[in-house]
């Protein structure tokens, strides 16, 4: 089995005019509410024969990422004055206006065989300018998604100011059947559950999937030799191969570290669980922590010198943070609850966990030092976030309660708001969200 991976060409299109702007548009992310940015995204234009409904198919995902953020509102075509019937024509500035679409982006797409191309510009409808130069995407009509994301990141980053997020992907665990004899076999899907394809088969249990830094190797732990061992998968082969551990234990919840050389995991031996670190090349192990209690679910922060992990060392489930090498370890979370599955931001300001509380579960964030604890979620069975690449969105596991209950990926902003299903055409688990692609 293979996972395809499209190649993408990137180039800048010489603006058509350039004016000057005071104030650019740009939407300020705070933790205030927010009024969604009016948006036009007609049908990019057809050029050439071939052309035919890609416009449509390309511009509708690229409003459904920018929708989807809840920081924009599209407005529908019917309401459209102007319509962009070439590339090279004139914006009708005061018709968009009438309208009030804030940002208009305007392209044109053409094929040729099985290769596609699309170009496109972003505008400021009311200061009557580009935003940044036009640009230029090409790839293969398979990969037409990854374009169509690609435009939304652009689109995304130049009114944000943040680095996009859309061309991605998320390997997780995707579950069948009744929840007493649940299957559950290793999937890899855009970040918004488009082109799912599986990486394992069914017959053993697996979990905790994780993608290296690169998004080219994923880390997982499966039951097939009956204990729990970790395996590290080659994304674009689909080969892997066991980490080896000492014998007589079973190995666990691992992590990569920044460098994708290194791999953090939970090891236990007898009745007592610490966390390893282990050099994937040449197979050295080190042990970084060394108490009675049960450690486990290690994250590195971006540098790679710190790791965050939970352990009950004081009596109930708590977040440390230590040094990467092992040392001492500081306590961090100190809410009424139990907390679990911390994971780093990519920004490097703020940590994700799990909390039970109360008899809820809850999907939340804190300081690094423990400080600023909000809880996004709550529900029967929130569990397992994941950071987006610009660390603006947590993706996380939502099960609901009895015995036909199913377990689901749900998303949410870092600030609480717009809590959304991630479609998948199976139950899921287990997310970890991978880089941008390149």
């Amino acid at each position: 089995m293979m996972v395809r991976v499209l190649c993408l060409m990137v180039l800048c299109l010489a603006p058509a005019w350039v004016a000057a702007q005071d104030g650019p548009l740009r939407i300020e992310i705070t933790e205030g509410v927010i009024e969604p940015l009016p948006v036009a995204i007609p049908d990019l234009v057809p050029e050439g024969a071939g052309a035919g409904d890609w416009g449509q198919r390309i511009a509708r995902v690229v409003a459904e990422d920018l929708t989807g953020t809840g920081l924009f509102r599209e407005i529908p075509a019917s309401a459209f004055i102007s319509q962009v019937s070439s590339f090279a024509a004139p914006v009708q500035y005061a018709d968009w206006k009438a309208i009030n679409a804030q940002a208009l982006v305007a392209g044109a797409v053409s094929v040729n065989g099985n290769q596609i191309n699309v170009k496109f510009r972003l505008y400021d409808v009311f200061s009557g300018a580009e935003l940044g130069d036009g640009l230029q995407l090409a790839g293969t009509t398979d990969g037409w998604r990854r374009i169509a994301h690609k435009m939304a990141d652009v689109v995304y980053s130049r009114i944000t100011g943040e680095t996009g997020y859309f061309d991605s992907r998320v390997v997780f665990v995707s579950e069948t059947g009744p929840k007493a004899e649940r299957r559950k076999r290793l999937a890899i899907m855009d970040y918004d559950g488009a082109n799912v394809q599986y990486l394992t088969g069914s017959e053993s249990i697996v979990l905790a999937p994780r993608f290296s830094t690169t998004g080219d190797r994923v880390l997982y732990t499966s039951y097939e030799t009956g204990f729990p061992r970790i395996y590290v998968l080659d994304v674009g082969s689909v080969q892997r191969r066991v980490l080896e551990s000492q014998q007589g234990t079973m190995s666990f919840a691992p992590r990569f570290a920044p460098n994708g050389q290194t791999v953090v995991y939970s090891l236990t031996q007898g009745a007592n669980t610490d966390i390893w670190s282990m050099d994937i090349g040449s197979g050295q192990s080190q042990r970084l922590t060394s108490t009675p209690a049960i450690e486990t679910a290690p994250s590195f922060n971006p540098d790679g010198t710190q790791i965050v992990f939970e352990s009950d060392r004081s009596g109930t489930q708590q977040l440390y943070v230590m040094p990467a090498g092992g040392g001492e370890a500081q306590r961090i979370s100190f809410g009424e609850g139990r907390y679990g599955t911390p994971v780093w931001s990519p920004r490097g300001d703020l940590i994700a966990f799990t909390k039970q509380s109360k008899g809820r579960f809850h999907i939340g964030v804190m300081r690094t030092d423990g400080s600023e604890e909000r809880l996004l979620t709550a529900s029967f069975l929130d569990e397992g976030p994941t950071w987006s690449p610009n660390g603006r969105v947590i993706m996380f596991a939502r099960e609901t309660q009895g015995a036909a209950g199913r377990s689901t990926l749900y998303s949410v902003d870092i600030t609480g708001r717009n809590l959304r299903p991630v479609r998948t055409p199976e139950g899921g688990s287990d997310p970890s969200w991978g880089p941008l692609q390149r």
